[in-house]
């Protein structure tokens, strides 16, 4: 049974695992199909995409006509402007065969200028507000990536009231002294505001190198299972965050098998055994 935990404000009572659907955008519709069919098995109720993971929203959809009631939806624009990302959002609407989104999150929101833009006037989070206004979606988020994620959060919750944040959260991001004690005070914030908290790179051992590619993520994750095991537990020891899966097919069962066993995955501290290095410097 994996846990689950009130999404922020929103009211939805999420599965602290959250299907990160990357996973889905350059497989065929079949393997979509099935991918998608082991959410069941497990009960996840939250589907996390977005407009470029390439042909993501167009797999989930036709999927999502026999199981919309049963999952919070939320996808991804990367466009900076008002116009631009109100065409995406109406696009990801038609891609993913729904009426109404649950979260529209401005999509790696890290760079000052690119966040000064979309923040500001003729700005996305224009686009996104209207759409609320119009019932395309209930709810704004904001993610990103890097050493300065956690940061540009906390700013853009001061200058905005979003519903959710996404950013990375592991072992190696956490010992980064500077990246941490950001992470923290956003964590303190969000608290504080009932905003969400999803968490990314669980599984990131490091970058691929030399090393043969066995996954379809950008990085090298952890494939065994005992490793993904202790990964796992490690976030979701940590209460009030939410676990975003990789973007890998095959390491969805592992991962959610992983998340089942979670008091019995042995000490998550174990996790400084093993080979890891940080994605972001």
């Amino acid at each position: 049974m994996i846990e689950k935990l009130t999404f922020g404000r929103t009211g939805h009572n999420s599965t602290r695992i959250i299907f990160g659907a990357f996973a889905v955008g350059h497989v065929s519709q079949e393997k979509a199909n099935q991918t998608l069919d082991v959410l069941l098995q497990y009960g996840i109720n939250h589907i996390d995409t977005a407009a470029d993971y390439g042909d993501s929203e167009l797999r989930v959809g036709p999927w999502m006509k026999e199981h919309r009631k049963d999952f919070f939806v939320a996808t991804k624009t990367g466009k900076r402007t008002y116009e631009k990302a109100r065409d995406e959002i109406h696009r990801s609407l038609e891609r993913l065969q729904v009426e109404q989104i649950d979260l529209i999150q401005l999509h790696c929101l890290v760079d000052p200028q690119e966040w000064e833009t979309a923040l500001g006037p003729g700005g996305a989070l224009e686009a996104c507000i209207e759409a609320r206004e119009q019932g395309l979606v209930r709810f704004i988020g904001v993610t990103g990536h890097g050493v300065t994620v956690a940061k540009m959060h906390k700013r853009a919750l001061e200058r905005f009231d979003f519903d959710s944040v996404l950013l990375p959260y592991n072992l190696p991001m956490m010992q980064n002294e500077s990246y941490a004690s950001d992470f923290e005070e956003l964590i303190k914030l969000c608290k504080a505001k009932n905003v969400a908290v999803q968490t990314i790179k669980s599984l990131a051992r490091g970058h691929w190198g030399e090393k043969q590619r066995f996954a379809s993520t950008w990085y090298e994750p952890f494939q065994e299972q005992s490793d993904i095991d202790l990964a796992v537990s490690w976030v979701l020891q940590r209460p009030g965050v939410f676990l975003n899966t990789a973007g890998d097919p095959d390491l969805l069962p592992k991962i959610l098998d992983a998340a089942t066993r979670q008091d019995q995955n042995g000490n998550a501290a174990e996790l400084e055994n093993l080979e890891m290095a940080p994605l972001f410097v």
